[in-house]
């Protein structure tokens, strides 16, 4: 199965040892032996409890000194301090892999960061990795390894298949197997990661990409903790052509703690986190069950290679629930294409009858092998689809072997089908699993898996920018130095002087009026809240003037002495105005934000997040995505924006990823012009201050 050392250990230990094991098989401690009894684990299984001479009915060792040799895995169900004895008794002997169900480390403070440091040097000791703290085990249903006390492995013939689930949430791995029982779905491996201590679940998926047995991954994540290594395992999983759904914590969440600048509100973790998962290639669904059932259809649409707007038909023998399929698409952007008048003439003629409509609805009549073979090759060989959803009434669960049947024989077509049935009927969902066809027990589901399938890119991440971030504090440079640095990546900024108050008598100015007057302080990072900006200014008594109500109003307000002022000249009005930012995040490295311009930029939920840097190509994709900037392709008549300009300006921000120093940056706004785009203003904080006097 397995061919890495590492994976050899975790799912195929020829022996294994559990330290702490009780007498008691109904206890959490009890369960790993009855579960490797009752699943047939085909390896020899050792038990340590220094307190009895057997444990259900098993000799039991006073230690994993004492055992007849050296185990390949062990599972240690003891207390926090005792854990970190066995792991240090495990590496000492050589053993290769650890797995510990203890809590009482990272969670809990101080202490806990102690114990946990102990654990890690404990393992150091010897070639011993460590799975958790906190995991809830490992479990191979391929060959009865059954490391775990999720009562959930209780029931017998836990499903096998092609794949292989890694959760930093214990109780997460045998949920999944419960709601795939007998619906045809099965598992290659299950790993809970617990604390992630030593062993990552990167780390984890990596070592198994050589198994040929695991076809696809299910990822459940709650942080994206050492993320390094789970952009290494995407990058690999890319070249291994196995897909990877995920399904993360955290959409809810309110964004990351605020930065000084509105990027910092709008590239929020979970916003970080879809652009980290477009960059690996991975899946993201939002539905839990998504997370099961999504991998089979991965499996049929490699990534990148389906269309960023897939024509989608459903066809169905419910015309009710293939109304509930429509309107779950079209919550997640899948529009559905109606056959064309030829198409539905070709599909009469092989006698499969739908009227003219959105839906190719064949009626309760239509639930017979024959029309829905008809309906489905006609459709499938039409040219006019990229996927077919068949939705399937009351004859899957009562009649699986005629509509479901003829679906099941479809499913090798070039243009993959997928089935959904009304009524709750895992008889008909385990057939089409068998035959390829990915089944769905929701509509919810089935359309989350489609979005999330189509959307799917491929991998461009690059694990080496995955938490370049300083150490170092950084500061908030002004805005004339901050114009500096957008503008030596290529980012067009407006002219600008820099004046000190206490010069003000010569005005010179190498542009003219009407201007602009700002505050000049690398302790404002918002000028216009505190009445640091005063516009339309239209000759050097106005430039003197404005200056002076700017020093008085931002010390009243900010209590900040300003004694500079930038002069720029004010700008003719353009098409549009757009934030274009940069920040650089501890979870997954530099990222681009592209928004609504303005200071309401953050007030909308409408935004653009990539991974930087981005091509041209990834720009305008992003400003595609971005509802408000549809006024730059000309909306009802008006002028067109020059989106090229802003996709290269776009373009020129995120190179700032290879200014290491930069931890973040904004042009906001961008004025957007018929010809060329402009940054009106700038803001920069890097771990070197650059600031320039005037």
């Amino acid at each position: 199965m397995s061919q890495t050392p590492l994976a050899a250990a975790l799912l195929e230990p020829a022996t294994v040892a559990i330290v702490g094991a009780s007498d008691d098989p109904r206890k959490t401690t009890g369960r790993p032996q009855r579960f490797l009894a009752q699943a047939g684990y085909r390896g020899t299984a050792w038990f340590v409890n220094p307190r009895r001479d057997t444990v259900q009915g098993e000799k039991a060792y006073p230690s994993l000194s004492a055992l007849p040799g050296v185990p390949d895995h062990v599972y240690v169900m003891t207390g926090a301090d005792a854990a970190v004895d066995a792991v240090a008794e495990a590496a000492r002997l050589g053993v290769p892999v650890v797995t510990v169900l203890s809590s009482g480390f990272a969670e809990e403070g101080a202490e806990g960061l102690a114990r946990e440091d102990r654990l890690r040097a404990a393992a150091a000791q010897g070639p011993t990795r460590v799975v958790g703290p906190s995991s809830l085990g490992v479990v191979n249903p391929r060959n009865g390894v059954m490391l775990t006390g999720n009562a959930a492995f209780g029931e017998p013939d836990t499903p096998r298949g092609g794949i292989f689930v890694a959760s930093q949430s214990g109780s997460v791995i045998g949920a999944l197997v419960s709601r795939a029982r007998g619906r045809g779905i099965g598992f290659a491996g299950l790993v809970s990661t617990g604390g992630e201590a030593d062993l990552s679940l990167g780390e984890i998926c990596t070592a198994t990409l050589d198994d040929p047995e695991i076809t696809s991954y299910a990822l459940f994540l709650e942080s994206l903790r050492h993320s390094g290594h789970l952009a290494e395992f995407a990058a690999a999983a890319h070249r291994a052509g196995k897909p990877v759904a995920v399904y993360k914590l955290g959409r809810s969440e309110e964004a990351a703690a605020l930065t000084v600048s509105h990027t910092g509100a709008l590239a929020g973790e979970d916003t970080e986190a879809d652009a980290f998962f477009r960059a690996c290639g991975f899946a993201r669904v939002s539905t839990f069950e998504g997370l099961a059932e999504g991998p089979a259809l991965l499996e049929r649409i490699p990534a990148g290679s389906g269309p960023r707007t897939p024509r989608v038909g459903v066809v169905t023998t419910t015309g009710g629930g293939a109304a509930i399929m429509v309107d779950q698409l079209a919550l997640r952007g899948v529009s559905v294409r109606a056959p064309s008048h030829e198409l539905v003439d070709r599909m009469a003629a092989a006698g499969a009858s739908v009227p003219h409509s959105l839906i190719s609805d064949l009626g309760l009549a239509g639930a017979r092998h024959d029309v829905v073979t008809a309906a489905l090759r006609e459709l499938q060989d039409s040219g006019e689809y990229d996927l077919i959803v068949f939705v399937i009434g009351s004859s899957a669960r009562l009649n699986p072997e005629l509509a479901v049947q003829a679906l099941a024989d479809r499913g090798g077509h070039a243009v993959p089908v997928v089935g959904f049935a009304l009524p709750d009927a895992p008889d008909a969902a385990a057939l089409l699993a068998a035959s390829g066809v990915p089944a769905f027990r929701t509509p919810e589901t089935c359309a989350d898996a489609v979005a999330a399938a189509f959307a799917r890119r491929t991998a461009t991440i690059d694990p080496e920018r995955i938490g370049a971030c300083p150490s170092d504090e950084p500061v908030l440079i002004d805005e004339q130095a901050s114009a500096e640095v957008l503008t030596a990546v290529g980012v067009p900024v407006l002219p600008s002087v820099a004046l000190k108050i206490a010069s003000l008598d010569d005005v010179d100015l190498p542009f003219g009026f009407p201007v602009v007057v700002k505050a000049l302080s690398d302790q404002l990072a918002h000028k216009t809240d505190v009445g640091g900006v005063v516009l339309n200014v239209g000759d050097a008594d106005g430039v003197r003037e404005a200056a002076r109500r700017i020093v008085a109003d931002v010390a009243h307000r900010a209590g900040v002495t300003v004694d500079r002022v930038l002069v720029q000249p004010m700008a003719e009005p353009g098409v549009g105005e757009v934030l274009v930012g940069f920040r650089r995040s501890h979870d997954v490295g530099p990222v681009v934000v592209l928004s609504t311009g303005g200071v309401q930029a953050e007030l909308y939920d409408d935004v653009a997040v990539r991974l930087a840097p981005v091509d041209r190509e990834t720009a305008l994709e992003m400003i595609d995505e971005v509802r408000g900037l549809l006024v730059l392709k000309g909306h009802r008549g008006a002028p067109a924006g020059d989106v090229t300009a802003l996709a290269d300006a776009v373009v020129a921000m995120s190179d700032l990823a290879h200014e290491l120093d930069v931890v973040e940056a904004e042009a906001n706004p961008v004025l957007v012009r018929r010809s060329g785009a402009v940054a009106l203003d700038a803001l920069v904080r890097q771990v070197t201050d650059r600031s320039v006097t005037a």
